[in-house]
């Protein structure tokens, strides 16, 4: 699992690539990303797709935010990202990932 940042100061955004290796996923199931930039709604959930032997989905999200995530595998299995900024409590009993679009000194910026 990663999380892949690129800033575009110029256009207030973060493009942030979200990678699940092929072994997370189970037999034939889809791979979704839920979370605050979609409103956890699986309907409106980008699917990951598959390539280079990793499920792959990029977003682009507003600069100096967090967003709560997580992976929806199939449709029961819910995974948090190993690789997130940090982790909170979910109302459900359990911790959600979270990515952190502030920019910090060496992240990729793009011109």
């Amino acid at each position: 699992m990663s999380l892949q940042k690129k800033f575009f100061q110029e256009k207030n955004t973060c493009k942030v690539t979200f990678r699940l290796p092929k072994e997370a996923a189970l037999e034939g199931s889809s791979i979704k990303i839920l979370g605050d930039f979609n409103h956890w709604d699986s309907g409106s959930a980008p699917a990951m797709k598959l390539k280079n032997g990793a499920y792959t989905a990029s977003l682009e999200l507003p600069l100096g935010q967090e967003f709560q995530f997580r992976y929806l595998i199939g449709n029961d299995v819910w995974e948090n990202d190993t690789a997130a900024d940090k982790y909170v409590p979910s109302p459900y009993g359990v911790e959600n990932s979270v990515v952190v679009t502030t920019i910090e000194e060496g992240d990729d910026m793009a011109h």
